[in-house]
């Protein structure tokens, strides 16, 4: 998605735009090889989906002829946090809900749509061509041949396994300084039946103690996809049959109850292994080379039961749409990391932070984390019975707003201020008696 989004953004500003995609691109939406984690539980964020639609005028009608659908939040979302579900928002707050190949086949639909671009898959990129410290394409190899594509400009949206910083290592650069913060997350997902009309989605994330979680999600083709993931000690099911049992240890029931009743329609348990959120600090290098920018996941990627990461890649693009639309693409690399880190920022603290609640989470914990969990903490019970609360939640959580919106006097006070009849209030944690370890 990240590349698919800055070629988008490449095709305002050039003339011609390469896609070089390893695996065989699909005719129609099917899970691809480079993509492992297709198979599961994607959330496209409000900020993402604003964006996509921004960028491909049309897209939302396009997702939803070809199978996906519109929840609105309040009706159909059921989210279970800090004890309890979360209000329904103030005012209507909708949602697309779609596969992962879906919501990436109809943006690469209108991607190819587009004069300048041109998609090759099964290509696989081999090195960087470089003339006197610049990056002036790539070499792939296809079908048994070798290819050099010549470029002004070269993104490398490749994802966690980018070969970038190597390459920098080996050309005489220093490599970005990297940070990891681990968390040793796995998820396990299946398909089972869903009625026609029933939109109902169900979110369950992980809460400190509790290491283990689950979504189910309705999608296209009268499905609901069901995972179920765990952090530390909590390794999720890797058969059908373990599904309900360990649906059992949420603390509410309605996942277990739809694995119970209705029919897998997967072939078996799809599962991915996520060790650790990760961040290259591109935006530190005092030496990176013309030519060349990298973004998306290949930057920053965080724990996915947060769901950031579309939407990150979208708000990246923006930014190198705002410097190429400048005209200057000097040093268009390290003035990109600078702009990108702003956003990689903003999601960084909210998925670390939360992470950091966990006593076996180990690496850099953001600054005021724990102060702020626990404001956070006292702010999502309070959304169990204020909507406006859970709209201002839902909001940060979307990427619409930053954090510290969650710290308008006006907000503080609907957060902070004693419940009816209560002379006071502690912002620690407690435990409910229906929040299962």
């Amino acid at each position: 998605m990240a590349g698919l989004l800055a070629a988008r953004v490449l095709s305002d500003a050039y003339d011609e735009v390469v896609v070089v995609e390893r695996d065989t691109l699909p005719s129609a939406p099917t899970p691809r090889r480079g993509v492992p984690q297709g198979h599961h539980v994607h959330v496209l964020l409000e900020a993402g989906r604003a964006t996509l639609c921004d960028l491909f005028p049309g897209y939302g009608e396009a997702l939803i002829d070809a199978g996906g659908l519109i929840i609105n939040v309040g009706e159909d979302l059921e989210q279970y946090e800090a004890g309890g579900f979360l209000a329904s928002p103030a005012t209507r707050m909708e949602m697309y809900c779609a596969s992962r190949p879906l919501l990436e086949g109809v943006a690469r639909e209108r991607l190819a749509a587009r004069d300048p671009v041109e998609l090759r898959g099964g290509c696989q990129f081999t090195e960087y061509v470089v003339d006197d410290g610049r990056v002036e394409g790539v070499r792939v190899r296809g079908d048994d041949a070798t290819e050099t594509i010549p470029a002004d400009l070269v993104v490398d949206a490749t994802g966690r396994t980018s070969r970038t910083p190597q390459w920098l290592s080996e050309h005489g650069y220093d490599t970005p300084p990297t940070v990891e913060v681990e968390i040793d997350f796995t998820y396990s997902t299946i398909r089972i039946d869903r009625p026609a009309g029933n939109r109902r989605m169900l979110f369950v994330p992980q809460s400190a103690p509790r290491t283990s979680g689950g979504a189910a999600f309705p999608i296209e083709d009268g499905e609901w996809i069901v995972t179920l993931g765990g952090m530390h000690d909590a390794d999720p099911p890797s058969t059908v049959a373990g599904f309900e049992t360990y649906a059992d240890r949420l603390p509410a029931d309605g996942i277990r109850e739809l694995v119970a009743e209705r029919r897998v329609v997967s072939d078996g348990v799809d599962r991915y292994p996520f060790p650790s959120n990760r961040r290259r600090r591109y935006e530190a290098l005092d030496d990176f080379p013309a030519g060349l920018v990298v973004i998306g996941d290949a930057i920053a990627s965080f724990n996915p039961i947060y769901g950031q990461g579309m939407s990150v890649a979208a708000l990246e693009a923006v930014q190198l749409h705002h410097l190429l639309a400048s005209g200057d693409t000097d040093a268009i690399g390290p003035r990109f990391f600078a702009a990108a880190s702003n956003v990689v920022d903003i999601a960084w603290s909210m998925a670390v932070g939360a992470d950091s609640e966990f006593d076996a989470t180990s690496g850099p914990t953001p600054t005021g984390a724990g102060l702020f969990n626990r404001y956070l903490n006292r702010l999502v019970r309070r959304a169990h019975t204020d909507e406006q609360l859970a709209e201002a939640y839902y909001r940060v959580v979307g990427m619409e707003e930053p954090p510290t919106a969650l710290l308008r006097p006006s907000t503080v006070w609907r957060a902070l201020r004693p419940a009816p009849g209560v002379g006071g209030f502690s912002a620690g944690r407690s435990a409910l008696p229906n929040d299962r370890a």
